[in-house]
């Protein structure tokens, strides 16, 4: 059986975030389910809001090409995406922009979103667990960047309530689709490694 690469990372760095809890637990059921996993934070690929202009006269910065290498390096990346006011956090949207900028010769449009698994999930304080910046998310990776999205996600709604102290998912529907999502997700970036 192949041993899958698989980024994690959650589009918040705010300190005790519901999503960066998710990733760490999908993480964790994906290291148990064989995956190589690499998981990281945005704080540590800081980039300045996307600005065309400061694109052209400096490039894009360091950190993106660090951030595209290294997912290029996975064949499947797992994005927990806080939402804000219902739609996908400014962190996570800048990244993507600026990821979306860098192509090697010879590369295809938005070259970090080609050829790897990508699979999402929310952790909501509220009672739709996420679910609308899910969706934002879901269109700005399959129609805006072309990337192959999973049709599983993984939404965990009153996420003050959802982890036990161990960072275990207590609420068993949303631990039926997680285990939904990872199941279809190993499968196709098996296919892949």
């Amino acid at each position: 059986m192949r041993h899958p690469r698989i980024l994690v990372f959650s589009g918040s760095i705010r300190g005790g975030s519901y999503n960066t809890q998710l990733a760490a637990f999908v993480a964790k059921q994906l290291v148990l389910a064989d995956a190589d996993v690499t998981r990281i934070s945005l704080a540590d690929y800081p980039m300045p809001l996307y600005d065309g202009d400061q694109e052209r006269e400096k490039g894009a910065p360091e950190s993106a090409h660090k951030l595209k290498r290294l997912m290029q390096e996975h064949q499947g990346v797992f994005i927990a995406c806080p939402e804000y006011n219902t739609a996908i956090t400014p962190l996570l949207k800048n990244t993507l922009d600026w990821l979306s900028r860098l192509n090697d010769p010879g590369e295809p449009a938005a070259a970090a979103f080609k050829g790897r698994i990508f699979a999402i999930g929310a952790a909501s304080t509220g009672a739709l667990g996420g679910i609308r910046g899910l969706i934002g998310t879901r269109t700005i990776l399959e129609v805006g960047l072309g990337a192959f999205l999973i049709p599983e996600m993984v939404m965990v709604p009153n996420a003050a309530d959802a982890f036990d102290d161990k960072g275990d998912l207590r609420n068993e529907r949303s631990m039926a689709s997680l285990d939904a999502m990872v199941k279809r997700f190993l499968s196709e970036t098996r296919a892949r490694a």
